[in-house]
């Protein structure tokens, strides 16, 4: 092992300023009021884009081994495989019968 990283303030502060940005890009997707699909689709896309600056820097993958980037990749793909797999379950089951 070659030793761990230690990520400069600049990174970090840059890192956080950017957070905070798509934070406010999240409440600003809140009061535009897209049609209601869109407004989920934006606010899950700039919530991706967040969680990636905050797993690549601040869970340091960004500097880790590419091993380690590719098991997280992965496990977010089976995560929205499951999720995937059970909407489609959920989205076409059959209505109950009501006295039944």
């Amino acid at each position: 092992m070659s030793g761990h990283h230690i990520s400069s303030d600049k990174i970090l502060l840059s890192v956080a300023g950017a957070l905070f940005i798509l934070t406010i890009v999240t409440v600003g997707v809140h009061y535009l009021a897209l049609p209601h699909p869109w407004s989920i689709i934006v606010a899950m896309i700039v919530a991706v884009m967040k969680a990636s600056l905050v797993a690549l820097f601040f869970m340091n993958l960004y500097w880790d081994a590419k091993f380690n980037s590719m098991l997280f990749i992965a496990s977010i793909l089976f995560l929205g495989l499951l999720v995937g797999l059970s909407m489609l379950d959920t989205l076409f089951r059959a209505n109950p019968i009501p006295g039944f």
